[in-house]
Order: C-alpha cells, then structure tokens, then sequence
C-alpha cells in the first residue's frame, strides 16, 4: 500500500513539474517587465542645474516659489564691493499641472522681463530599458523696459523672444547625473524698430534666429551637498558680437522644502533668451558674478 502510495505522489510530481516550471517562468517574466518600467527617479534635484532648464518637473500639485538673485562682477574690486552693489533679481512662480506638465511665470529685473514658460516630459529614463529622460521646454520673454517715447515705432511684437528646447539627461548613478539640451532661440528685441525717419536703430548683424547647444551636470558630494555645472555654445553668433557663451558654476545644499543653490556666473541674465543670447561676462577678464536661487515648494 505504501509502495503504491508513494507510486501514485511520483506520478503526480511528475505531471505537475512542467507546469510548476512554465509558471515559475512566467513569474520571472513579471519580474522583468516590472524592473524595466521602473522610473529613474532624481537626476536633478531642483528645476535648474544653475541656468540651463534641468529634466526634473513639479509634481502634480505642487507650487512652487522661487528667488533667484544675481550681483554685479567681481571685477571692479571694493568699487561697489565686488558685485554685491549691483543686483538683479527674478522673482517666478510655477506650478505642477499634473505629473508631466509644469507651468512657470516669472519676471526679472533684466530688462524688466516677464516670461512665461512650459515644460514637459516626452519620455522617461527607465531602469534596464529607455536609457534617458527626454523633456521639452519652451518660453515667451516680454521686455518691458523699452519705452515708446524712445521708440516712436515701437511695436509690441519688438518686445518678445522665445525659445525651444529639448532637454535630455541620464543618471549615470546615485552620484553622477548628465545633460544636453539642444536650444533654437528668436529675438524681436531690438530687432526692425525704426525712428521718426524710418532708419533702423542700432542695426545690428546678428540673425533674430539662433542656436545653441546647453550641457550641464550634476555630482553629488553627500545626502545634502552637490555640484552642478553649466555651459551653452553659441552656434552662428555674429562674428563682431560682443556677448559670450554663458558658464556656471555652483553648488546644491538640500535642507528640508527648499533647495538652496550658490553659483558663479558670467550670465547676469536668468530668463533662457537673456542668458543664451546676451552674456556679456568674460570669465578671463574676472568678469563673473555670484548668485543663488532658492526654491520653495509648498
């Protein structure tokens, strides 16, 4: 009776083994696709790595309030000591529409600007699977600091510029996080305005149509500390301009809600068309400013 018992569990283990397999397969299976749709998340930990846009958005809800504040250069010495005389600052509000939208309004000393921008996610990096995050950005600058006394033809179009961007980054590791962001810009400012003699004012040789190239990056040093770097090459600057390719280069200090970012820069412009397009500082000739943005999130 055992004997036929024990035959009788044998064949049993016999028949079920295969389907003991297929679904030890299938749950492996599971596994697998589950790990790829992971999202990578935090390759950037504030919503710029100094100037240049990062991939990182507000989450739904979520309202943010940030200060981002720019002294003169430092070059001129104890003269308006060091900069700090001199300042300019952009005051912005952005908000989370949802997971993948974020919308911002901001304005800014820096030729009395305003702008408006939105930023969304096309595609998310994802662990064993899409290698980087793709998020495309775009805004509208006004310049409110021309005045029409000066400018008998001024016409509102003259006071706007506007960018497009595509940003893309990858988290190389928990440390390590990288970006490049081609950019095409279009500046009206300045651009076409006539005086009372129908002469152009300032011409100037520069395209109203330009491109650049921005790449960024982030390493960081511990649970609170990193360093973030930036820079954007000009790509058909006139060859008798005098602006320069912006470089940044700062830290991150995480402390609780906020993010606290100290930075030097050759850029006194914040908003992307300012920054891109009319950068005057010469690092070489000690021609660069301290700066901070903070960021709350509530």
């Amino acid at each position: 009776m055992l004997f036929r018992k024990g035959k009788i569990w044998k064949t049993v283990i016999l028949f079920a083994f295969p389907l003991l397999m297929n679904a030890q397969d299938d749950l492996l299976s599971e596994i697998d696709t589950t790990a790829t749709d992971v999202t990578v998340e935090s390759a950037f930990k504030s919503l710029k790595i100094v100037n240049l846009e990062s991939t990182k958005l507000a989450a739904k809800g979520d309202f943010y309030f940030i200060v981002a504040h720019r002294f003169g250069f430092i070059d001129k010495g104890f003269d308006d000591f060091f900069g700090l005389d001199n300042a300019n600052t952009q005051l912005k509000f952005l908000y989370g529409v949802n997971d993948w939208l974020t919308l911002h309004i901001g304005r800014s000393g820096f030729q009395e600007t305003y702008d408006l921008a939105a930023k969304y996610r096309l595609y998310a990096q994802k662990e064993n699977g899409f290698p980087v995050t793709i998020v495309g950005f775009n805004s509208v600058a006004i310049n409110s600091e021309l005045k029409e006394e000066d400018y008998p033809n001024l016409k509102f179009e003259n006071r706007l510029s506007y960018v497009a961007q595509v940003l893309i980054s990858r988290k190389f590791s928990d440390k390590l996080s990288l970006e490049i962001a081609p950019s095409v810009f279009h500046e009206n400012t300045l651009r076409d305005i006539l005086d009372e003699n129908n002469a152009v004012i300032l011409p100037n040789p520069q395209d109203n149509t330009q491109f650049a190239v921005g790449l960024g990056g982030r390493y960081k040093l511990t649970s609170r500390w990193s360093v973030n770097v930036d820079y954007a090459a000009h790509l058909n600057r006139a060859s008798q301009s005098n602006y320069k390719n912006p470089l940044s280069i700062g830290v991150d200090l995480e402390t609780g809600g906020h993010v606290f970012q100290m930075h030097f820069t050759n850029a006194q412009a914040m908003h992307e068309t300012g920054y891109l397009g009319q950068t005057v500082g010469d690092w070489s000739k000690g021609e660069i400013a301290f700066g901070f943005n903070l960021v709350r999130v509530f």
